[in-house]
């Protein structure tokens, strides 16, 4: 017997569906049988997006923003006729400051939109889900929410707050049938990470030789995890973080990877 993906029948919701990983989840959750709905801050990105997906409903959102979240949560909803999964890919990428350098308010603008933003969505999501008894949330962490990471003190804070939120709420909605699960991206060849290279923030030479399978990441190999955990395969998977990583996490080695 043949076994896969499938997402037939199923309705979604993709924050930060304008680009990078948002936007390639959603088309791997359409390409899979879902219908999606995509969030973005990006205007812009979204009509592209759109474009790109088959013209699917998109709406405008600031996830920092209370308000809007509820809003756009509701009027996915609407659209396509209730929600089963929830995918928060809307998030911001660190400064890459010492602590000592940092101001505040640039600071809490990533922690407003990486963490505060992700539990807003999948707190306006899980209300329909709730009521409904099913549904799948698939938050964004990052491998650099585990460990201790020099010049990241908001963004690694940020992402290790999600891991400890997705616990958190599959343990609260789980025996209402709403299962939360975390992926955990290492090092993405997304426009975000692409931004950090071009202003020598990032040296994907050094990542490469940092990585046991010895290259970055690509959005395709994350969507998948999202849609695997999203999905019914996962169905006794709850409150965890896959680490989509190349091998990042399990190296405990000084300097490179090594090989003979």
């Amino acid at each position: 017997m043949a076994i896969g993906i499938s997402l037939n029948g199923k309705r979604a919701l993709v924050t930060g569906g304008a680009s990078g990983i948002g936007a390639t989840t959603a088309g791997i959750l359409r390409d899979l049988g879902a219908t999606v709905a995509i969030a973005d801050i990006s205007e812009e990105g979204l009509a592209t997006s759109s474009a790109q997906l088959g013209d699917c409903p998109t709406f405008v959102c600031d996830v920092a923003e209370e308000p809007q979240v509820e809003a756009t949560t509701s009027a996915a909803a609407d659209a396509l006729g209730g929600l089963d999964i929830a995918v928060n890919a809307a998030g911001v990428v660190d400064e890459v400051k010492y602590a000592l350098e940092r101001d505040m308010e640039p600071w809490q603008r990533i922690m407003d939109v990486n963490f505060r933003g992700t539990y807003q969505v999948c707190r306006a999501a899980a209300r329909i889900m709730v009521a409904q008894g099913s549904g799948s949330i698939v938050n964004i962490a990052s491998v650099n929410g585990p460990g201790g990471w020099p010049r990241r003190t908001a963004y690694g804070p940020s992402k290790a707050a999600i891991i400890a939120l997705t616990r958190e709420l599959a343990c609260e909605w789980g025996d209402r049938g709403v299962r939360v699960n975390a992926v955990g991206p290492g090092y993405i060849a997304t426009p975000m990470i692409q931004g950090l290279v071009d202003v020598g923030k990032v040296d994907t030479d050094r990542l490469n030789n940092r990585t046991p399978l010895g290259r970055l990441g690509t959005p395709t190999e994350v969507g998948q995890a999202i849609a695997f955990l999203a999905s019914d395969m996962a169905s006794y998977i709850t409150g965890e973080t896959l680490f989509v990583d190349g091998g990042w996490m399990a190296y405990g080695g000084a300097g490179d990877v090594k090989t003979f």
